[in-house]
């Protein structure tokens, strides 16, 4: 007895052998009998009879010692498993195990299955109801400790840095909000009297002096210039001074800043250099294109070999960077991230793209009124250009250097509308998801969400839609508070994101949301309450919820809030 116990535990854990017995009906005895023909080798003659019967008498007499060996040892409730009629295919394992099969089939380990029609053969032979008897491997106990349970890491925000058509400072840049200051312009940077729309949130003077080595500053294409202008900005504003940056580890520091139209302007310039000759091609041409190129760069000169690429999901790219930024520092893998997006496409193919897509307005004679999301005048949205970057870091790694700590990011999400290239869903089901799903993974209640910063862009369908998605998601908080930053510098595409994220951060800091300009005729439907006024208001903002939508049906929605 001792030593059948000493078999029967193991031998009770593991699924020893299962074998299948179905009957063949009348109707398909031919066809099991054909396959018994291809599975065996055999044929149609009296040897193939005489073989079979002497096969089956050895399988049988051996499985059935089998039974009642294991019958004895773990009991009669096994025996019932064994004898059960389970449909199942054998695993690759089964067929490499040729010490088993012929352990198991006695005599039948003769047969020879050629290995490449093992699996056409048997997959007959299973649906045919023939016989079968199959050998598992126990596989090997693992040891495994639970990790004890810890607290989620948190994530705060401890620097910020801009580029934007408002200014390279983030105090600047949201002094001019507050004031109801437009950003939106007539394009100096080539002549575009053949457009139908000629204004843009174009950035008139940025020096990287001091940011950027001049070497690479005449090569590298704007979207470059502005990325690693803003993410050294947000590095000086969060306190990361050349003693700091000597202590940090730099394994655990990473760059995610995103482009939705990457080196534009370096490549057209390669193609027109293309029609003369391609001895005339930068050589830089294809890195300086690529959206990745800029982070990559950016960590290069900082020596940081953390987390490191890009996200390109066309105007949703920041906020798709900046979460998947979070997540790094939240699941361990970072301690500090730069994340946030920029572009630089006001040239002539990229004006003339969107222009070709009937996407932009063309206010011309009124630049500073043409980008009014929720006016029932507006008549599309205006392109802007530029950069924004957060510098996001685990908090307790934050408290110990004693940074200077803006906002919380709670959490965020994103879907996909799945309905449509460049228009909104028209029931606003993709934003609500999103918004619900942001709301569930930060753990925060919609009536703590008392101000929004929206997509909006001044586009007739969109901002319609997004209102109702939030009328829908936040109607019931009296408190609620919207508005659009887009309506003073327009659209910066895949920088929108995270310009807008500094926004709601400054909101956060001041107490005071800037205010929607333009909005002179709203939307019939529009609840002016809602929306913020032309004026800046006062506002304690419990959280702060910060949208980004984009070509493709992508969503994304950011929540923030007080450090506390």
């Amino acid at each position: 007895m001792a030593a059948a116990s000493s078999v029967t535990s193991p031998l009770c854990t593991w699924l020893v052998a299962a074998c299948m017995s179905v009957t063949c009906g009348g109707d398909q005895s031919n066809s099991c009998n054909n396959n018994k023909r291809r599975l065996f080798g055999g044929s149609s003659s009296s040897k193939w009879g005489r073989r079979k019967r002497v096969f089956l008498s050895k399988c049988s007499s051996e499985l059935q010692s089998q039974r009642d060996l294991i019958s004895s040892l773990c009991g009669s409730s096994f025996q019932g498993l064994m004898t059960s009629c389970l449909a199942f295919e054998p695993c690759n394992q089964y067929y490499a195990s040729n010490a088993h099969f012929s352990s198991l089939f006695g005599s039948a380990g003769n047969v020879r299955v050629r290995s490449n029609r093992r699996h056409t053969r048997f997959n007959r032979a299973v649906h045919s109801g023939e016989a079968m008897a199959v050998a598992v491997q126990p596989s090997r106990e693992v040891a495994t400790k639970k990790k004890p349970v810890t607290k989620q890491r948190r994530v705060v925000v401890t620097g910020m840095g801009v580029v934007t058509p408002l200014g390279h400072d983030p105090d600047v840049f949201y002094n001019n909000l507050l004031e109801g200051v437009s950003g939106v312009s007539e394009i100096e940077a080539f002549d575009c009297a053949q457009f139908p729309t000629r204004i843009a949130g174009e950035i008139k003077s940025f020096s990287t002096d001091g940011w950027v080595a001049p070497k690479l500053s005449k090569r590298m294409d704007k979207f470059m210039l502005y990325m690693l202008t803003a993410g050294k900005k947000a590095l000086a504003d969060g306190g990361i001074t050349e003693d700091v940056m000597n202590e940090l580890d730099k394994a655990r520091c990473g760059v995610l800043i995103g482009s939705a139209m990457g080196g534009m302007k370096v490549f057209n310039d390669a193609i027109e250099a293309l029609r003369i000759s391609y001895k005339k091609m930068n050589p830089f041409c294809v890195p300086f294109a690529t959206t990745n190129m800029g982070s990559a760069m950016l960590a290069m000169d900082l020596g940081w070999m953390g987390p490191n690429y890009s996200i390109s999901t066309a105007c949703a790219t920041s906020n798709f960077c900046i979460m998947n930024a979070a997540n790094h520092i939240i699941r361990g893998e970072a301690d500090v991230m730069l994340s946030g997006g920029s572009d630089a496409a006001i040239i002539p193919i990229g004006l003339g793209g969107f222009v070709a897509c009937r996407a932009l307005s063309q206010r011309n004679s009124d630049p500073t009124k043409a980008s009014r999301p929720w006016d029932s005048n507006r008549d599309g949205f205006v392109m802007g250009e530029g950069a924004g970057v957060l510098l996001l870091e685990e908090l307790e790694h934050a408290k110990r250097r004693g940074a200077n700590i803006y906002a919380e990011f709670l959490g965020g999400s994103f879907t996909c509308d799945a309905y449509h290239m460049t228009e909104p869903h028209p029931d606003g089901a993709g934003v609500i998801l999103c918004v619900e799903k942001a709301l569930a993974q930060s753990g925060v209640s919609r009536e703590d969400v008392n101000y929004i910063n929206a997509h909006a862009t001044s586009t007739p369908a969109g901002d319609l839609k997004e209102y109702q998605a939030l009328l829908q998601c936040f109607g019931q908080n009296p408190e609620l508070r919207v508005n659009s930053t887009k309506s003073m510098i327009g659209h910066l595409l895949g920088a929108a994101g995270a310009v807008e994220a500094v926004a709601a951060i400054q909101a956060i800091r001041t107490g005071w949301v800037h205010p929607n300009v333009n909005l002179e005729n709203p939307d019939e439907g529009v609840d002016k309450n809602v929306l913020v006024g032309p004026k800046k208001e006062r506002l304690n903002i419990k959280a702060a919820l910060s949208n980004s939508f984009g070509f493709g049906g992508h969503n994304s929605s950011i929540i923030f809030a007080p450090y506390k």
